[in-house]
Order: structure tokens, then sequence, then C-alpha cells
């Protein structure tokens, strides 16, 4: 099983929802939040702000701590064949813009960032983390962990 640490930013501003648009290596694409790996070594807190800045442009300053996921991806649902399944472990920030203009990523898989009002955000193919970032931040478990988000239809992994 292949493992991954991730460290992803909830930003939400006048009923909208900062999204990031990501094309994988074989041109499909969905939208997901501002975040990525967590480097060795790296704080997540640090990781979350290093990623809106590398993805977005902006500038994120982290309010508070919302929660963290733990996905397992099986080897047949990967984009990749012939992968083993992975773990996905995701630590979700709420975080407000503070500066900075939006921009594709340079050299990067995310090809746009667009603020989204919220009731559009069901309309689009999606990652898993969108919903779980997003339920994180409406309801504030005191645990901070939300059931798991169904993958399938516009729901992808």
């Amino acid at each position: 099983m292949s493992f991954r640490l991730a460290a992803y930013a909830v930003c939400l501003a006048g009923g909208r929802v900062l999204l990031a648009r990501h094309v994988s290596a074989h041109g499909e694409s969905n939208w997901t939040l501002p975040g990525g790996r967590v480097e060795h070594g790296e704080d997540p807190f640090d990781a979350v702000k290093r990623e809106v800045a590398e993805e977005t442009g902006c500038d994120a300053v982290v309010e508070r701590l919302l929660g963290v996921d733990s996905r397992i991806i099986p080897a047949a649902e990967r984009t990749m064949p012939g992968g083993p399944e992975h773990q996905n472990v995701g630590i979700f920030y709420q975080a407000r813009i503070a500066g900075g203009r939006l921009r594709p990523e340079p050299n990067g898989e995310i090809a746009e960032s667009v603020w989204t009002p919220l009731p559009d955000v069901a309309c689009l193919r999606r990652s898993s983390l969108v919903d779980i970032g997003l339920a994180l931040a409406q309801t504030r478990p005191a645990t901070g962990h939300v059931a798991a988000v169904p993958v399938g239809g516009l729901i992808q992994h």
C-alpha cells in the first residue's frame, strides 16, 4: 500500500469556496481544494500555506484546524493502473486569502483556481476532498472527523 500525508485549505468568503481545477497527465480534470503533499520534515501547517501559494498564487493565513480524513483508494480505482491500494491522510485547515492574485500553477497540474458559489459545487466533477472539507467547515465536529463521502458520479477519489 502506498501512503500520502497532505494538507488542504478550505477558504470560504461571501458564500463561495476557493477551488482549484486539477488536470491529470491524461487530460482529465476535476475540482479540488488547494493543497497537497506534506514534504518530508515539513509541518502540515506550513505545507498548506506553501501549497496554496504554489497552486493559486495567493497567500493564505491559517485560521484553524478543521479536522483529519483518512481514506483508502482500492488498487482497481486508482487513476494509475497497476499500482497498489493507496491511503491518503488529509489534514484540513480553515484559511483565508490575505493577498496575491489567482493564477494557474506554473509548470503544475492546477489549470485554474476560482471562487465558486457554494450551491454550484454539487454540479461539479470534484474530488471527495471538497465534500469532506466543506462538511468539516460547516459542521465543525468536536472530533475533527466526518463520515466518508461515497465516490461515484461527479465525486471522484
